[in-house]
């Protein structure tokens, strides 16, 4: 069931009713919220929710033993099956083609002529992000982190609840089973930010990244042959902008559906256009995610404890296994060796920022790559405003030099493409009509300039000092260009991951 869909609208107004206003007791609201949970995964493929169970009461009950068990071998043993149960569904059902596919052509290379017949496998509905939401639960009772949840409701409601359960935020168990064990009442300013958010969302996913950028997104790189640069410079910018408006937009609907219900799910996306570097990108971009790999990955590994040289081997393990995480292909392992190669480049500059002597304090924290920017610009260009809109502005350009290879079905496309953006050659084909070229510049321009302006605020902050009326005018807007452009939506981008 997608948000963007008048199923979803009805089945959303629905479950307002009974949740919020029908005299039940709060048990049976929780029990109808799995039950809708339930229906909302099945509306996809029905037989993958025997997953969902698997997981859940798997990860349950071995949560309880590890919290309790203090006999170490046993409770390895306990991490053990919990890993080996999680990462195995993950494993077959998203990386098993691409591990077969790989084999056979390391078979074939060292002579051995083995071609197996192609596995058909269908790849659950965001089985990424449940599978991580479980794991943390299981790694935290290891550890000892939280208590374990106290009963099976509560932790198949954290499991399944239906608002992130397919593409995020992904959620950990202190930030949301402590909402299920205490009655929730929604609260009117709840409910009018909440609806705020849900409208938002469905308008950046359904008139911004489906109406306006997909086709120009699609056409340039689906394109077979060599482009100008102009035309694959503004098809790389409408898939930027896409994304982003696709992610952001299916996060904020699920925040806001979430906040209708009376609950509150954590912030995924922080106006990432305008970062001041890769580690600032990294904490406004899919902050679930990053969180999470930080937190149960790079940390795990060392961090930053075992030396420089480990530190950096730790970022890059950890964004290669971020970039296959997006994906089972070697593109999105490029894309997320880019990422980590940036952030390694960004501290060995921001170290030799640091040993030099600095004015102020404020001075040696500035970020190493706008100290360089200041030190060779003209003198009007040097306040440290228009210092750190360079850098988001430099960023934001390696950002979209990394989306080629996220978005690119082959390296074939991917290298064409990047060779039309930085060479400009006489055959390149122009494909982008100039009604195409200004929609996607002029969104690109007005976002990445919310996005500054944005940078250390919420949309929810800036609603609650706009007058009632300009609000209202606002909102009556978004409702009206979505129900024109409700023909043209397509499923979330990240459901496939």
């Amino acid at each position: 069931m997608l948000f963007n869909s008048y199923t979803f609208i009805v089945f959303f107004i629905v479950m307002l009713v009974l949740h919020n206003w029908m005299p039940f007791n709060w048990k049976t609201k929780k029990v109808n919220l799995l039950i809708a949970s339930y229906i909302f995964y099945a509306a996809w493929n029905p037989p993958f929710i025997l997953l969902l169970w698997l997981s859940t009461v798997v990860d349950y009950f071995v949560g309880r033993s590890l919290y309790l068990q203090e006999n170490m071998t046993k409770r390895r043993l306990l991490l053990v099956v919990s890993l080996i149960g999680n990462l195995g569904m993950l494993c077959f059902f998203k990386y098993g083609g691409f591990l077969l596919e790989n084999f056979v052509t390391l078979c074939n290379a060292v002579g051995f002529n083995f071609h197996p017949a192609k596995p058909n496998i269908i790849l659950p509905a965001g089985i990424s992000f449940y599978t991580f939401t479980t794991l943390c639960y299981t790694i935290d009772m290891y550890k000892k982190k939280s208590k374990p949840v106290k009963s099976l409701l509560d932790f198949s409601l954290f499991v399944t609840f239906f608002p992130h359960l397919v593409a995020g935020p992904i959620v950990r168990p202190p930030q949301l089973v402590p909402q299920f064990e205490t009655e929730r009442k929604v609260t009117r300013q709840q409910l009018n930010q909440g609806l705020l958010l849900l409208t938002l969302g469905m308008f950046m996913k359904v008139v911004l990244a489906d109406g306006m950028l997909s086709s120009t997104a699609d056409t340039i790189f689906s394109a077979p042959m060599r482009l100008q640069t102009l035309d694959a410079w503004m098809g790389v910018l409408a898939f930027s902008g896409q994304i982003f408006f696709d992610f952001a937009g299916y996060s904020s609907c699920a925040i806001g559906v979430a906040l209708c219900l009376g609950f509150v799910l954590p912030e995924n996306f922080r106006y990432p256009y305008a970062a001041l570097g890769f580690s600032d990108f990294w904490k406004r971009w899919h902050i679930t995610l990053s969180a999470w790999l930080r937190d149960y990955l790079y940390i795990p590994l060392g961090g930053n404890r075992k030396g420089e040289i480990m530190t950096y081997v730790n970022l890059m393990i950890t964004m290669l296994l971020g970039g296959l995480w997006h994906g089972a292909s070697w593109t999105f392992v490029v894309w997320g060796a880019l990422h980590g190669s940036y952030l390694c480049i960004e501290r060995l500059l921001r170290g030799k920022a640091v040993d030099k002597p600095q004015g102020t304090l404020e001075e040696a924290l500035e970020p190493p790559v706008a100290i360089t920017v200041a030190s060779f610009a003209p003198a009007f260009l040097r306040s440290r405003s228009v210092n750190k809109f360079m850098l988001a502005l430099l960023t934001f350009f390696l950002v979209n030099v990394t989306w080629v290879f996220f978005r690119s079905p082959d390296f074939t496309t991917a290298w064409r493409l990047l060779g039309s953006m930085f060479r400009n050659r006489p055959d390149g084909v122009m494909l982008l009509s100039a009604l195409s070229i200004l929609k996607v510049s002029v969104i690109t321009i007005g976002m990445v300039g919310c996005h500054w302006m944005m940078r250390n605020t919420k949309v929810t902050v800036v609603a609650a000092k706009i007058p009632w009326w300009l609000l209202g005018i606002i909102w009556a807007a978004m409702l009206g260009l979505l129900l024109l452009s409700q023909d043209s939506s397509n499923s979330f981008i990240y459901f496939q991951f």
